[in-house]
């Protein structure tokens, strides 16, 4: 392995960290998401780890074509940017349509107080509300669809950094570099993600929302929505 190789792993492992703690989309969805549909860690951790593959997976795989199609850096960096905005825009739309539901919901949910008289004379009121906490948006079959929409939004996310760097072995005709690249910038970003979302996750179940509680829901999408908004407009 040559000093090029070298120094282009460890500009990978580098990037690949930085890209993903400075990129709060990486991470807050699946803290959210999980808190508001009361996911187990483990499947919050799942979620994440195939997002974030379905994440890495779909740059390194638009670098390799390009490599094999001889496409010019500038060109596939141009295709990325546009695959960033198109990702910005569905989470803010996923985010916003989230929150609507969320706010729908909790309205709904709202506790209220019925007053009871007795034949003995006796009165008693109690607060309920109508509407489960449990409930979630499903699909036809009652599953959960919402970790196969945040996949669907990962997979369109893209990789920016990785492209110049992996671009660079390639021209050199290196195709043990470029998968050694490309495999230290997966495992760093996914790594990342996993202890961002795992730790965050952890710390967050602790956390007693009182009455704001049944807007957790709205509280994803807003967030979730804010996300998409910080990369769209602010270049997160």
């Amino acid at each position: 392995m040559n000093s090029d190789i070298i120094i282009l792993c460890g500009t990978a492992v580098s990037i690949g960290f930085i890209h993903t703690v400075f990129g709060p989309d990486h991470y807050l969805p699946f803290v959210v998401m999980g808190r508001a549909r009361r996911w187990s860690l483990r499947k919050t951790a799942w979620v994440t780890f195939f997002c974030g593959l379905g994440h890495v997976l779909s740059s390194v795989v638009l670098g390799l074509i390009g490599v094999v199609l001889g496409v010019e850096v500038m060109k596939l960096e141009m295709l990325e940017g546009f695959r960033g905005a198109v990702t910005a825009w569905l989470l803010i739309g996923f985010g916003l349509a989230y929150f609507v539901w969320g706010v729908h919901r909790a309205v709904r949910n709202r506790p209220h107080r019925h007053v009871h008289t007795h034949g003995d004379g006796h009165i008693h009121d109690h607060v309920h509300s109508h509407h489960s906490d449990h409930a979630h948006v499903h699909d036809a079959d009652g599953r959960d669809i919402t970790p196969w929409v945040l996949f669907t939004i990962f997979v369109f996310g893209p990789c920016e950094p990785l492209i110049p760097i992996l671009m660079y072995p390639a021209a050199k005709s290196s195709a043990g570099g470029v998968f050694l690249v490309a495999g230290l910038f997966g495992v760093t970003t996914i790594g990342t993600m996993l202890a961002i979302v795992v730790l965050s996750s952890w710390g967050v179940s602790f956390a007693n929302l009182g009455r704001l509680n049944r807007y957790a829901h709205a509280l994803a999408g807003a967030t979730i929505c804010i996300s998409g908004l910080c990369i769209q407009f602010l270049g997160l």
